[in-house]
């Protein structure tokens, strides 16, 4: 419904990233870029495939784990022709993307949403200047209405950083530094010090609440994908959205990517590629 309202079409990507300049990249570093996006342009056949599977619950998990793929290699592509940089794991892609991406507002609407700290006191002061419209709880029915999506997609950021605050503050549980000062708990202002350093330096974007979604509908609450008669009414539009949303995000990223790289190394790519792809999405349909 947010990509639908807010417009997200490669003529619209093309306009929001008009004022991006071309970026000196090396060819090991052009060449990631393009490897990232052939790969978020195949999750996007994928999905797109999938729609057309009658009963949704068959293919459910794999159209999750597709479309986080398909986001995370958008992202990544976003990231090295920003800076040239590849990250080797989900977390440190999500960050750089923040850092790089979202937090020089190069990143269009609905992606855009970002908390820059986790220090709890000061997201959730963050978190109240970007609602917009009442709270509404994700635990209520499918939204219906665009306030109603706007609602449950800040539910979504609101839940996430939670998650993330407490998977920092159990790794810094662990870390030897902690242990060896003798913490056990944050009770004490220098333990609570030592855990706030750590979470101030953490963001949360549109990457990160990703990393969250595959985890949570493909492993934590696979059951209900795939046990219960209802499931298949219920999952009717599921795949279908998760198209949507991968493609306006592959666009996005697309229209970005072809500003830093320059309109010759982006035409030959498109070119070849429709030319010699295997899967059945062109690059002209996404990127036109």
């Amino acid at each position: 419904m947010l990509v639908g309202y807010h417009g997200v079409a490669a003529l619209s990507a093309r306009a929001f990233y008009s004022g991006v300049q071309k970026a000196k990249l090396d060819g090991h570093q052009e060449n990631t870029v393009l490897e990232q996006l052939l790969f978020a342009l195949h999750q996007c056949s994928a999905l797109n495939a999938l729609c057309g599977v009658p009963n949704k619950a068959d293919v459910a998990r794999v159209g999750i784990v597709a479309w986080y793929y398909g986001i995370y290699a958008a992202g990544s592509a976003m990231v090295a022709a920003q800076d040239g940089s590849f990250q080797d794991d989900h977390t440190g892609t999500a960050t750089q993307w923040d850092k790089q991406i979202a937090e020089r507002g190069l990143v269009m609407a609905p992606f855009e949403k970002l908390i820059f700290t986790l220090v709890k006191r000061d997201a959730d002061r963050e978190l109240l200047n970007v609602l917009t419209v009442e709270k509404r709880p994700l635990s209520k029915t499918a939204p219906v209405s665009l306030d109603e999506a706007e609602a449950a997609a800040h539910a979504y950021l609101s839940g996430s950083v939670n998650w993330w605050r407490w998977r920092i503050e159990t790794s810094v549980k662990g870390a030897k530094d902690f242990r060896e000062l003798g913490f056990t708990d944050f009770r004490t202002a220098a333990a609570r010090d030592l855990r706030d350093k750590r979470l101030a330096a953490r963001s949360i974007g549109f990457l990160h609440e990703a990393f969250r979604f595959r985890g949570k509908a493909n492993y934590r609450d696979a059951i209900f994908l795939g046990y219960g008669t209802t499931v298949p009414q219920q999952l009717t539009r599921y795949v279908d959205d998760l198209s949507s949303v991968l493609t306006a995000f592959v666009t996005m990223a697309g229209a970005f990517c072809a500003r830093r790289l320059g309109r010759s190394v982006w035409n030959e790519f498109v070119t070849e590629l429709d030319a010699k792809q295997s899967f059945t999405t062109s690059p002209i349909q996404i990127w036109p």
